[in-house]
């Protein structure tokens, strides 16, 4: 069984999406291991997005992570990390699938939709990991 990371996104927030997402990974058949709402910091969104920290456009990212708080989970799975990511379609929403979470509540403005996006989830077996660590203690993680 694979673990993965889940971010619902300020937009996913403020549209007021989240359950319908949520839902659609339990209608997949995958077991929410965690979940929470935080406010990120700096600091985590500096560590999360380390491989763009260094761009230009990184302070924009860093304004719509912590405008509000986020909803991490943690799911459970066969072949979670790979489905989850076909369940929310590609980063870009004006390119996801129809169907797919992306193409029906993402942001359809092809300035911002990369990263107005629903969600983040994690892209391998080793990022889930390293991830599922950044945004949650052991004790914070249920098995059943």
């Amino acid at each position: 069984m694979q673990k993965t990371l889940i971010l619902l996104k300020p937009d996913a927030v403020t549209k007021k999406c989240c359950g319908k997402v949520l839902s659609r990974f339990e209608d997949a058949g995958f077991k929410v291991l965690a979940c929470k709402m935080i406010k990120l910091s700096s600091e985590i969104l500096k560590e999360h997005y380390a491989h763009i920290a260094d761009k230009p456009f990184f302070p924009e990212v860093e304004n719509f992570m912590s405008m509000t708080p986020v909803i991490a989970m943690v799911l459970e799975g066969d072949n979670v990390i790979e489905q989850t990511r076909e369940i929310l379609g590609v980063t870009d929403c004006t390119e996801a699938a129809p169907g797919t979470i992306r193409d029906e509540f993402g942001n359809k403005d092809s300035a911002t939709c990369k990263m107005m996006n629903i969600a983040h989830a994690s892209d391998s077996e080793e990022n889930a990991e390293i991830e599922v660590k950044r945004f949650f203690e052991e004790s914070e993680i249920f098995e059943y």
